[in-house]
């Protein structure tokens, strides 16, 4: 299991999106090398749901 599914920020955004944490860490994936790599490791389908479910 990657760090990236099991980040505390990224629950923050699940459970509140305009927390403050949660807005640092949508802030966060938009550079974070360790989010890159995560959603390349992702299947097509998996991809395309995280990147809609977070953009």
């Amino acid at each position: 299991m990657s760090s990236c599914e099991k980040c505390r920020l990224r629950a923050k955004y699940d459970k509140n999106p305009r927390s403050l944490l949660g807005r640092i860490w949508k802030w966060h994936i938009g550079w974070c090398p360790g989010w890159k790599s995560y959603l390349k490791s992702l299947s097509e389908e998996d991809r395309k749901q995280i990147k809609a479910h977070y953009s």
